[in-house]
């Protein structure tokens, strides 16, 4: 029954269930997606927001954006904007018709309906680290990424309850030709978990090939799939005012069959975008929003999440930075306009360190607290990114858990419960003034789940750590890791849709896979 709705789909799995002789490798946080119930940061006054707004507006009347894709081009000439080459300017009124198409919320649902998420309305989803070329542990050190390394990060990503989307490739596989890596990549993905699945846009054999093997994972037919979200691409301009032909071609595509996209200029204020935060930010909106009326023209009501990827340059070496104090505020400024559009957001975790150490964690603790407190719908590269996104790294990722799951405990409604049970007066009452808390039946009652217990820090005093062996962060991770990874179980498929995955790669190889030129 090859692509019908009647096959039964197994749900579970063995996520947050890896097993050593004597117990899980980590007591983690089940799977549960939070909701930011905190006022957002927002920086700009009413004037600010409509400053932006209207500089991001101007840029689109005036000075326009180059679309180097001819059917986009084609489609926007049709929808009235004026055309000058691959020049498209589009009028404030027609951007701002076609964002009122695009839905605030929308659910994406993959292979397994347990793991369905909703993006919007509060919700904050992490994924993991995306597209790194190379790769860094403790042991190897940075190398070239390998297929066995990006399936070890798939397992973590799979393993990790606050791991909400299976992103891009956690690192890109270059022992795989590209002609037939995405196959090889979404293989593995979607056969070692069951979490939404992503699908680069660079193409359009890659993504046709990708929708169609999401399609065959979840038991669907071509009917269900395009009946709603199944999986995401994400694209982004290639900064400044431009967006070139495979992106488009993918985001179109997967448009047209009412999968969710997601557009993230990645703009570095003093080299791709203006030095100042307000012009780089308002740059970044007139790249984003552009991409996002064209596909509301083409499927209105189309699901779109608006990105921000808006950081600096070292003004001594010209290299990135992030997780830098203006890195946090264009977070923060763009979150403020998604919500001026009425969209969804998508931010990111970085940072520029090369190593996961000091740097690697107040770098990306503050581009995560950042999405936070933008009010981001989506955090890309949560866990795993280093140097500025060329590494990818197991320990990091590790390391990042435990910061987002921190998040996550941050949310949780109980601490900010306020019952008289909460307020604990009887307690105090008992304890008073010469007394402790710690054996006050009260605190008996709930010492086990009244505060967060990490899986990874050390709260140990230094003479306990020292004669433990004085391991430092890094190195737990790796050992956390490799016992993940060594006793990790892929959650069930059945063996049918499994061939039916398999016979779909075969073939498609056979055919040569997808063009390496655009």
């Amino acid at each position: 029954m090859a692509g019908t709705s009647l096959r039964r789909r197994r749900s579970g799995g063995h996520s947050g269930k890896a097993l050593r002789q004597g117990g899980a490798v980590i007591e983690q946080m089940p799977w549960r997606i939070p909701r930011n119930t905190d006022r957002p940061t927002e920086p700009l006054t009413e004037e600010g927001v409509a400053a932006i707004h209207d500089g991001a507006m101007r840029i689109l009347e005036e000075i326009g954006i180059e679309f180097l894709n001819d059917e986009a081009v084609a489609i926007l000439k049709q929808a009235g904007c004026t055309v000058d080459g691959h020049t498209v300017r589009m009028g404030r009124d027609f951007v701002m018709e076609m964002l009122a198409k695009a839905p605030s919320s929308f659910a994406i649902t993959p292979r397994n309906p347990d793991r369905r998420v909703t993006i919007g309305d509060g919700h904050m989803l992490f994924i993991n680290v995306s597209s790194p070329p190379n790769y860094w542990d403790l042991h190897s050190g940075k190398v070239p990424g390998t297929r066995a390394q990006c399936r070890d990060l798939l397992k973590l990503t799979q393993y990790f309850n606050c791991i909400h989307i299976a992103g891009g490739y956690p690192v890109e596989p270059v022992d795989v030709h590209p002609s037939v890596r995405h196959l090889d990549v979404l293989f593995d993905k979607l056969t070692l978990t069951d979490k939404v699945a992503h699908a680069y846009s660079l193409g359009r054999e890659r993504v046709e090939d990708v929708m169609e093997m999401v399609r065959i994972a979840g038991g669907l037919s071509h009917d269900e799939f395009e009946a709603a979200p199944r999986m995401y691409t994400n694209i982004n301009s290639t900064s400044p005012l431009k967006h070139d032909i495979p992106m488009l071609d993918g985001w179109m595509r997967c448009v047209r069959r009412g999968q969710a996209v997601v557009v993230t200029p990645f703009t570095l204020a003093g080299a791709m975008a203006p030095v100042t935060m307000a012009g780089a930010v308002a740059q970044s909106l007139a790249e984003a929003l552009c991409a996002i009326a064209l596909a509301q023209y083409i499927r209105p009501g189309a699901p779109c999440v608006l990105g921000t990827f808006t950081s600096n340059v070292d003004m001594k070496s010209g290299a990135p930075a992030f997780g830098t104090p203006e890195y946090m505020r264009a977070t923060q400024m763009t979150g403020q306009m998604a919500r001026f559009y009425g969209l969804p957001l998508r931010a990111s975790g970085s940072c520029a360190a090369n190593v996961p150490d000091g740097q690697a964690m107040w770098e990306t603790s503050n581009a995560l607290w950042s999405a936070v407190q933008a009010g981001a719908h989506m955090v890309y590269h949560a866990a795993g990114w280093l140097e500025g996104g060329l590494i990818a790294s197991p320990e990091k990722f590790i390391m990042d858990c435990e910061m987002l799951q921190q998040i996550q405990r941050y949310f949780d409604p109980a601490l900010v419960a306020t019952t008289p049970d909460d307020i604990a007066l009887e307690a105090i009452r008992e304890v008073g003034s010469d007394g402790h808390f710690f054996g006050c039946a009260h605190t008996q009652e709930r010492y086990a789940t009244a505060f967060y217990q990490p899986f990874l820090s050390d709260w140990r005093n230094y003479e306990s750590w020292s004669l433990d062996g004085a391991s430092w962060t890094v190195e737990r991770a790796h050992r956390v890791f490799k016992e993940i990874v060594n006793g990790f179980e892929a959650p069930p498929m059945e063996e049918d849709i499994r061939e039916e995955l398999e016979a779909f790669v075969e073939r498609r190889k056979a055919e040569g896979g997808a063009p390496t030129d655009f």
